[in-house]
């Protein structure tokens, strides 16, 4: 799967938190572990790169200009 750096990952599941885009995370980071960070309310988390795939439903990423 083609995932970049400060790419939105909708996933199958939402966040706890529970704000309005918590089915959101930025990219921070990608290797064997993606470092996510929820949209709704900024809590950062470190998932293993096969789980995250897993759950991912769909890559919303930033035109490059």
């Amino acid at each position: 799967m083609d995932i970049r750096l400060n790419d939105v990952l909708e996933m199958k599941k939402a966040h706890p938190c529970g704000k309005e885009n918590s089915k959101q995370f930025l990219v921070l980071r990608i290797g064997m572990d993606f470092k996510i960070r929820c949209l709704g309310c900024g809590h950062e988390i470190m998932l293993p790169r096969l789980k995250a795939e897993k759950n991912i439903r769909r890559v919303i990423r930033q035109t490059e200009s």
